[in-house]
Formats: structure tokens, C-alpha cells, sequence
């Protein structure tokens, strides 16, 4: 059997109050809780992709200048070698 229309509650020092006997200051404040909470979750998301895209353009990036970095290297063999 589910729970429908059940009333929410919170819960405070391991005991349960209906939201609805809360005082108007209290429901706000409850209320502003459960949106920073929401707010915290969606920026730890993106706070993920971030990482994550930024980890990619880093080694992008370390990939690149290894591969200049072994192109000059050659070059500088083949310029030696031409000189021989």
C-alpha cells in the first residue's frame, strides 16, 4: 500500500514534526533548507562535468605539447643528420 497525501515531515533530533505545525518562520527556514540542499546537489553535479571537461582540454593540451615537443626533437635529428 503506498503512502499517498501522507503530510510531509521533518525531522529534528531523531523525532518527526509535521511541516504543517511548524511555525510560519520555521516553514520558511525548512523551506530554505530543502533548496540549498537542491542547490548543493545540482552544483556538485555540474561541479562534475566541470571536472571532468577539464581533465579532457588538460590532456588535450599535455598531448599537444608533446607532440611539438617530439617534432622538434626530430627535426633537430634530421637537421643534425643533414649537416653529417
Amino acid at each position: 500500500m503506498t503512502k499517498q497525501n501522507q503530510e510531509p515531515v521533518v525531522t529534528l533530533n531523531d523525532k518527526e514534526m509535521k511541516v504543517s505545525d511548524l511555525t510560519p518562520q520555521q516553514q520558511y527556514l525548512h523551506s530554505q533548507i530543502l533548496d540549498l540542499n537542491n542547490q548543493e546537489a545540482r552544483l556538485k553535479f555540474q561541479l562534475d562535468q566541470v571536472q571532468a571537461s577539464k581533465r579532457v582540454f588538460e590532456q588535450t593540451f599535455l598531448d599537444s605539447t608533446k607532440e611539438q615537443a617530439d617534432e622538434v626533437l626530430n627535426n633537430s635529428e634530421e637537421n643534425k643528420n643533414d649537416s653529417n
